[in-house]
């Protein structure tokens, strides 16, 4: 109410100085508009003062105004004329000499003079009325930057997070208790202080929480990690403590920290240069988290990607002793959260939403909100009153490689080419039984890729037996193998990059990591995470011998040269196929999985050169299954590691 009432005098005060000067302006442009003066020339001036025709003057420096006898006003210049006013004394005259400055010039010269104390005055009033302002606007570093979100303004619960079911029942316990904290106290039980949100990017752990307060009706305090860290060395400690004073006014509510990892990691580790004031924030953290009681109803929830980098004191027990893992989502969850996100999208009657979620595995709900999104606009760039299914797969493919490149020219050499080397995945995929089936097979350039062969997984997949990988091995080798036969070993090409490094890194987990070479036996040699952080730091008792490193290299050469074998022998028996496969991928740029099936069958497909239901609409591609970006491995090996 003070700052509301020293703004509103501090506001007049200025519009009344304003009306002051505007009205010294306007009455000085008055006083000249109300004199109806006539300007004359000096030597005229002279003759009717001889004449007797003037009766009174006023000399403002070179400027002479007058009055004749017959009443008329006028003006004139006036040189440096010698015993002028001596002239016009002999004349009886009336001579009136004023001052060159105005009122106007006098007030800004009175205001000019004194700016430089009114200067002063004036901060001095804003310091002392910023530093009466709370906990001092001025010298507020520490106040806390958390927004509240009040529970009239939250709207969202429960129902519109799909897809993590296990954390949405860990999260009802928090809910449960800010409703009612009787249910829980009154046996004794002590409801978690913390709730430690961890999962990949995009997997929606903000909007968990905000669901959280949303369902219990509380007000919501969200800040990020960053916040917290200033240049000054203290400052995040004030704003922690600052944060917990707010949250405890209003209670019971619920504090988020995002990117908790930002302020809370693990102290003295020498990672990320640490310094003392990220330190002195994580020790008043710390404090506050365990240092007010249950019963003032204050959760504090965080989020976080990297929860190997905390500290271990905010993970025990009476802080965040309860970590809720918020994963990504399986078949059943995309398509929930598929039809969360085109709850408000009008879908044509060919969409089927299940399809869409059963060809994205490994898409987090970030991922399948952007699909429906880019779909949505993609109709709408096509004038359609609908999303149809071809719109999904279209976004599907955007979103996971790129638009399509129509403008890029390639010879008809390199279409060939292109069209032989997806040919060679596309034949070997399908004699490869461990190998989810064929989707679609393409030479349209898109993203970094001059064409592609996709596959569609009949369900999601948590592990990967050997003989699956040994498939994938041989699928990528299909389209170096393709290039050698048709034009020869001097002709091929670096198309085939990307594959060999996929298989080069497939191979090598193999044998470091999942114990599939038998010279090497179940044996974790090595660990990418620790080289990367430690480096030269790992001790030489620690890093493999030459003899290891060796036999690793001969393994990951001895399955890589096998799979390239199995592709060839395919290839080779299989010739014909092959270029039944590459012509018709010519002919009409993209093929099916039915079509290319239709195609070994009885050596044509009934589709005529330019229709659009090339792919069919009803199955969308998984994103997994690009072959020859090798993006398909990386996630499935992604989730091996889990």
């Amino acid at each position: 109410m003070n700052d509301m009432k020293n703004n509103s005098t501090f506001r007049n005060f200025l519009i009344w100085v304003l009306i002051f000067s505007l009205g010294l302006i306007f009455f000085e442009f008055l006083g000249n508009a109300q004199l109806n003066v006539s300007r004359i020339a000096f030597s005229d001036f002279l003759s009717q003062a001889d004449s007797g025709q003037i009766t009174e003057v006023v000399i403002k420096g070179d400027l002479i105004e007058g009055k004749t006898s017959d009443g008329k006003r006028f003006s004139t210049l006036s040189p440096n004329y010698p015993n002028l006013v001596d002239r016009l004394s002999s004349h009886n005259i009336k001579i009136e000499v004023a001052s060159t400055e105005s009122a106007l010039g006098t007030f800004f010269a009175i205001l000019l003079s004194w700016f430089p104390l009114l200067l002063l005055i004036g901060v001095w009033i804003f310091f002392m009325r910023q530093m009466q302002g709370g906990a001092g606007k001025a010298m507020g570093f520490g106040k806390s930057k958390a927004k509240m979100l009040s529970e009239k303004n939250n709207n969202i619960t429960f129902a519109d997070v799909a897809g993590v079911d296990e954390a949405k029942e860990e999260l009802r316990e928090i809910v449960d208790f800010l409703k009612d904290p009787n249910k829980y106290q009154k046996l004794g039980g002590k409801i978690p202080k913390g709730g430690l949100l961890v999962g990949s990017p995009g997997t929606g752990k903000t909007l968990l929480a905000k669901a959280v307060a949303g369902e219990a009706k509380v007000p919501f305090f969200t800040i990020s990690g960053s916040d917290f860290v200033e240049m000054f060395v203290g400052v995040g400690a004030s704003r922690v403590r600052d944060m917990f004073e707010q949250a405890k006014k209003h209670a019971p509510c619920i504090i988020f920290i995002d990117e908790i990892d930002a302020v809370g990691r693990h102290r003295g580790a020498g990672l990320g240069g640490g310094n003392d004031e990220r330190e002195q924030t994580l020790n008043q953290l710390l404090v506050e988290m365990d240092g007010f009681a249950t019963n003032q109803g204050v959760i504090v929830l965080a989020a976080t990607n990297r929860p190997d980098v905390l500290d271990p004191a905010l993970l025990r027990p009476g802080r965040f002793d309860r970590q809720i893992v918020v994963p990504a989502p399986d078949i059943n969850g995309r398509e929930q959260i598929l039809k969360v996100h085109s709850a408000k999208v009008p879908l044509g009657p060919d969409v089927n939403i299940r399809t869409v979620a059963r060809g994205t595995p490994g898409f987090s709900g970030a991922d399948l909100a952007n699909i429906v999104n880019e779909a949505a606009l993609l109709a709408a760039r096509k004038n359609r009153n609908i999303v149809t299914m071809q719109e999904m797969e279209e976004a599907r493919d955007k979103v996971m490689m790129g638009v399509e490149r129509k403008t890029m020219v390639m010879k008809d050499e390199e279409k060939s080419l292109t069209a032989y080397h997806e040919g060679g995945h596309a034949l070997v995929t399908v004699y490869m039984p461990a190998s989810d089936p064929i989707h679609k097979a393409t030479i349209i350039p898109r993203g970094r890729a001059l064409g592609l062969v996709m596959r569609l997984p009949e369900d999601d997949r948590f592990s990967v037996t050997k003989e699956r990988l040994e498939a994938d091995l041989a699928i990528a080798m299909g389209g170096r193998v393709a290039e050698e036969i048709i034009l020869g070993p001097q002709k091929i090409t670096t198309g085939a990059s990307s594959d060999i490094k996929m298989a080069t890194s497939l191979a090598r987990r193999m044998v470091t990591q999942w114990g599939m070479s038998d010279k090497i036996g179940p044996v974790l040699v090595g660990d990418e995470q620790e080289e990367i952080f430690l480096g030269h730091s790992l001790g030489r008792e620690n890093r493999k011998s030459d003899t290891l490193n060796s036999t690793i290299d001969s393994e990951v050469k001895r399955i890589i040269e096998d799979a390239y074998a199995t592709a060839k022998n395919i290839l080779t028996k299989n010739i014909d196929q092959l270029h039944l496969i590459a012509k018709a991928l010519l002919e009409y740029e993209t093929l099916s999985g039915d079509e290319i099936n239709e195609l070994l069958k009885n050596g044509k497909i009934s589709r005529k050169i330019g229709d659009e239901s090339a792919t069919p609409s009803s199955s969308i591609p998984s994103s997994t299954e690009n072959i020859s970006p090798a993006k398909r491995t990386r996630r499935n090996t992604k989730k091996d590691e889990e």
